[in-house]
């Protein structure tokens, strides 16, 4: 394992280099504060991130960013774990740590602390588990997986894609080992895990449901999901990730992976359950870890002393891509010029400018003016960093879990409103919108927050309780 932990060693300092360079992200922001508000479940996920977030907060920006960086430095070890399991030794587990470690698709997840980045940990973790649960073939060696499946429930409801997958995967090619007690003492297990937010969402109406139809409206629907896998392809894994992949499909498919050939079933299905349900293309990522390993597996049967220096040309090119692409690497005038290929970065950027454009109007008006927010994450960063700046007024929103937190004690009378509202938005709610100032970010950068306004709203059309069912929305998809 020496040359993995080379390159565990390498992307942790590229990481940590880079960490806080530019800021906060908007999800995190949102995530600390939906674990400021503990729950069984909220609106668009399960409660295990924001516990995560919230306890990770209390080390500022760096406590969230180190737990990030660790999850994509376990990615690359479990990964290369697979890989052992595979029958790989050095060269390949060296392979498979480098792609894990050089992926558009896991170095952009490891720049912020989110979802995405646990649920990438997750499903290798699984993955690695059912593969060695398939070899040893005792019911407790298939109960890890049952418990890391349960855990991974609760922190994003997509790990059910990948169980879909490798159970469709084992009844075509492992049904020897569906009839034993192995993987249902396991599917027991997560189902006891997952219960406490199966449990919260059947309590409210299924909110996640109603979050993934919403996901699924603004993506387009099944065809706009399928448009997007093209990008999956060839952005977030790169021409020299596919021929990974296609050598990986090939090793699964010769004699030499006939035990995993089962492997080959999972993403195919996740990537089939993914359209039809109009998710995001990177939803499916995690699940070609398993590619990889299967093609370093080829790559060593041929080289078995040594990477091929072509290979480790090609990977040592791909993460120096990758470094300046997904993270905060480059000056912000130069990512905001690549901000149409990947505009995550910006998305950290300008949060302490946007809090205190806010708080500076909210100075000219009484303390207890409440601030309507447009999206959550400017909700959250006004709630997290507005109290410092002199923001003293409540902060809500209809976006996501701040639709059912509800709307603020009071009258409506005198409201801030803050975002990118279309004016003709905001006069279905307050007859009286006065436009008082723009957000301006330092270097004109175009990020979430560029074109963001601020208006005063007096005189309602109605109560709250009678605007609010309205005003609920899932990042400007109404529900």
């Amino acid at each position: 394992m020496m040359p993995v932990a080379v390159v565990v060693a390498v992307t942790a300092i590229v990481h940590l280099a880079v960490a806080t360079h530019y800021g906060w992200h908007t999800d995190e922001f949102y995530y600390v504060v939906c674990g400021q508000h503990p729950a069984w479940g909220y609106f668009d996920h399960p409660p295990l991130v924001p516990l995560m977030a919230r306890v990770a907060a209390v080390g500022g920006l760096w406590g969230l960013r180190l737990l990030a960086i660790a999850i994509h430095l376990g990615c690359i070890v479990l990964a290369a774990l697979l890989t052992a399991e595979f029958g790989g030794r050095r060269v390949a587990q060296l392979i498979t740590a480098a792609a894990v470690a050089a992926s558009p698709l896991f170095m952009g997840a490891a720049m912020f602390f989110g979802t995405t980045v646990v649920d990438q940990l997750i499903w290798i973790a699984v993955l690695l588990l059912v593969t060695r649960a398939l070899r040893i073939g005792t019911m407790m060696a298939w109960l890890p997986a049952g418990v890391v499946a349960g855990i991974g429930l609760e922190a994003k409801q997509t790990v059910v894609l990948l169980l879909i997958g490798i159970g469709v995967g084992l009844a075509i090619f492992r049904r020897d080992a569906l009839r034993t007690t192995g993987p249902w003492g396991a599917c027991a297990v997560a189902a006891v895990l997952a219960a406490p937010n199966l449990i919260w969402n059947a309590a409210h109406g299924w909110p996640s449901l109603t979050f993934a139809h919403a996901m699924s409206v603004r993506m387009g629907g099944p065809l706009g999901s399928l448009s997007q896998m093209p990008l999956l392809v060839f952005l977030y894994a790169g021409p020299l990730l596919i021929v990974l992949w296609l050598i990986g499909i090939g090793w699964l498919a010769s004699p030499a992976g006939a035990d995993y050939r089962w492997m080959l079933v999972v993403p195919v299905v996740v990537v089939a359950l993914v359209v039809i349900s109009g998710g995001r293309c990177y939803y499916v990522g995690p699940v070609f870890a398993v590619l990889f390993a299967a093609g370093a597996m080829r790559i060593e049967g041929a080289n078995p002393h040594r990477v091929p220096p072509g290979w480790a040309a090609a990977l040592v090119g791909l993460f120096a891509g990758a470094v300046l692409l997904c993270l905060p690497m480059l000056p912000v005038t130069t990512a905001d010029s690549l901000r149409k290929i990947n505009p995550i970065p910006l998305e950290t950027y300008g949060w302490p400018a946007f809090v205190d454009e806010v708080a500076a109007v909210a100075a000219t008006l009484p303390a207890d003016v409440p601030i309507f927010a447009g999206d959550y994450g400017e909700a959250s960063a006004l709630r997290l960093f507005g109290p410092a700046a002199g923001i003293t007024g409540p902060v809500v929103s209809g976006d996501s879990n701040y639709a059912v937190w509800g709307p603020p004690k009071g009258s409506p009378a005198t409201v801030l409103c803050v975002g990118r509202f279309p004016v003709r938005k905001l006069t279905q709610y307050w007859e009286s919108v006065t436009y008082l100032a723009s957000i301006k970010l330092p270097g004109g950068v175009h990020n979430g927050l560029h074109g963001a306004h601020i208006y005063l709203c007096e005189h309602p059309r109605g109560s709250w309780a009678a605007m609010w069912p309205r005003m609920r929305h899932s990042s400007g998809v109404p529900y």
